[in-house]
């Protein structure tokens, strides 16, 4: 089993220096707006993924008028313990510890501390653009498989490069051709390696979303999921040298595996298009079990799943007994919300019996 024990935050967002011990399995965190409720939660996330959430720039994360921040984070994995440090500065090289020794590679602390996060914003997933649904793949697939993580470094960076060299073609006049079969030849191999993960994840969904889904809404309704990606119909090298035209004028790169997606239906017609609110809303926690069984299944044990402003569906009868771990999956739980008992205020949601233990209100002091 993997829990989260204690974390210390110094400079971290709204937090000065603050101590947070966790021993209950399902842990709430509540309170009024603008105590760093929802930061707390990103906390934990970083710890886990060496970034925020929320925040593309780590300086975001440094609190207003200070120059640096430092997060440590007390795992316990089965019958390890794992202490992971981060200590950012400003000015200065990012630092990234386990067990007090540093990593050469940030990438790989990812898939030791394995988590699942959803957030109000991830209804993007399913009404956004592609580039949100690649990144869900890429998120689940690199916490299950280090190989994928390193094929899709290496994918990006090529990628950044051919698009570079595209535009120096077009400014100077003339091209390289020798230098961007290099190139092509480079991107083909993580390519396809990425191309089959990504076709082996969305099979292994669809059982999942659907029941998942169906548990969820309550309703029998036939939810597909379907890969979608140029390398489907034809080979990768050969793909590149039938966009090469099209990359010339338009100076960047037109075919690979970063225009994937996956289409959603929902009864045989796109789901962004005919879905309610409600009915999205169902699909995206089914997605995000999806994510936690598969990478229940893959570890061995159960991720860490944060929950922010979840408070609606974490109360459905189906969901509760789920984070409570009285299913079997043995989970560790961390849910934002404003959460009441008995005579509930505005915009509260009711503690589930099971969980009443857990919940404690965020003070003055920052403590739980």
């Amino acid at each position: 089993m993997l829990l989260l024990s204690k974390i210390i935050l110094t400079q971290f967002k709204n937090y000065p220096f603050s101590s947070f011990r966790f021993s209950e399995r399902v842990v709430g965190i509540c309170g009024v707006n603008g105590r760093g409720k929802t930061n707390l939660l990103d906390a934990i996330y970083y710890g886990c993924f060496t970034r925020s959430y929320f925040a593309n720039n780590d300086n975001l994360n440094i609190q207003f008028d200070h120059d640096g921040f430092r997060l440590e984070a007390h795992f316990e994995k089965n019958t390890e313990a794992l202490k992971l440090t981060c200590i950012n500065r400003l000015a200065g090289k990012k630092e990234l510890l386990l067990n007090d020794v540093p990593y050469i590679k940030f990438s790989q602390h990812i898939g030791k501390i394995p988590a699942v996060m959803v957030a109000p914003d991830d209804i993007e997933l399913i009404t956004g653009g592609s580039e949100e649904r690649r990144r869900f793949m890429d998120t689940v697939l690199s916490q299950m498989d280090a190989g994928y993580l390193q094929h899709l470094i290496t994918y990006n960076k090529i990628l950044q490069q051919r698009n570079s060299l595209l535009k120096r073609f077009a400014e100077q006049g003339k091209t390289d051709w020798p230098l961007l079969e290099v190139m092509d030849e480079q991107l083909v191999e993580p390519g396809n390696q990425i191309h089959e993960c990504r076709k082996q994840f969305t099979q292994a969904m669809i059982p999942l979303v659907q029941r998942f889904y169906v548990q969820i809404a309550g309703k029998e309704e036939q939810v597909t999921l379907q890969y979608q990606s140029q390398l489907n119909d034809t080979d990768f090298y050969s793909l590149l040298n039938n966009c090469r035209d099209k990359d010339f004028i338009l100076q960047r790169s037109n075919g690979g595996i970063h225009k994937d997606d996956i289409s959603i239906q929902l009864n045989g017609q796109v789901f962004k298009n005919i879905a309610s609110q409600g009915q999205r809303k169902s699909l995206l926690f089914a997605l995000k079990l999806a994510e936690f069984e598969l990478l229940k299944q893959n570890k061995g044990f159960a991720p860490i799943l944060l929950l922010d402003e979840s408070g609606p569906i974490c109360t459905l009868p189906f969901v509760s007994p789920r984070l409570s771990g009285s299913e079997g999956l043995h989970a560790q739980d961390f849910v934002v919300g404003r959460w009441g008992a008995g005579g509930l205020g505005p915009g509260e949601y009711p503690i589930h019996p099971l969980h009443a233990q857990g919940f404690r209100e965020i003070g003055q002091g920052n403590q739980l």
